[in-house]
């Protein structure tokens, strides 16, 4: 089911923050990147929709909302995680570098 959020459409991720992000595959239903980030790196915030997310690398990442809420997420490499559309900015609280596959979801026609 649709969040609220997932109406709001997406900000492209490669145009606001390149540094940490680049396209592996695209296709009209699905976009899929990497994700870099160094040490205690950040992005701007940014709005992604529905996706899977699959880490390379251990993780230790903040995510700061628009109205200040925070949530920490942790997770070994291998692990899988679906995430529901939201507006947030990703923070790597880790002193090593992350690496993630993100396949972004397009609107089904």
């Amino acid at each position: 089911m649709p969040t609220p959020e997932s109406k709001i459409p997406a900000d492209d991720p490669l145009q606001l923050d390149p540094k940490h992000f680049a396209v592996e595959f695209e296709n009209d239903r699905v976009r899929v990147l990497r994700a870099k980030y160094g040490p205690k790196e950040k992005s701007p915030m940014l709005r992604t929709p529905d996706m899977i997310s699959i880490a390379l690398t251990d993780r230790d990442f903040k995510f700061t909302r628009p109205d200040g809420r925070v949530q920490r997420m942790f997770g070994k490499a291998g692990e899988v995680g679906w995430y529901d559309a939201r507006r947030h900015q990703p923070e790597n609280m880790s002193a090593q570098p992350y690496e993630g596959i993100l396949i972004l979801l397009k609107d089904s026609k």
